[in-house]
């Protein structure tokens, strides 16, 4: 396994990712910033997973957002 120093992610994982920001934004609000229908309708960390592990886009956007909330 190579070493990744300058990517953000590395050592986390999707359902981390989606955990800590819920914790921070909440459903509602992550719905709002990422309009796709996994935050917005009977969200869960279960769906989340299972849509974006399906799905690029919505992924590199929830990355997205997780890169510029929590980096340093």
């Amino acid at each position: 396994m190579s070493s990744q120093p300058n990517n953000p992610l590395h050592g986390v994982t999707l359902e981390q990712v989606i955990t800590q920001l819920h914790a921070h934004y909440g459903w509602e609000k992550l719905g709002q910033l990422i309009s796709i229908r996994c935050f917005q309708a009977d969200p869960s960390v279960k769906s989340s997973l299972k849509f974006l592990r399906k799905t690029p886009w919505a992924r590199e956007k929830v990355e997205a957002l997780y890169i510029e909330t929590f980096s340093s």
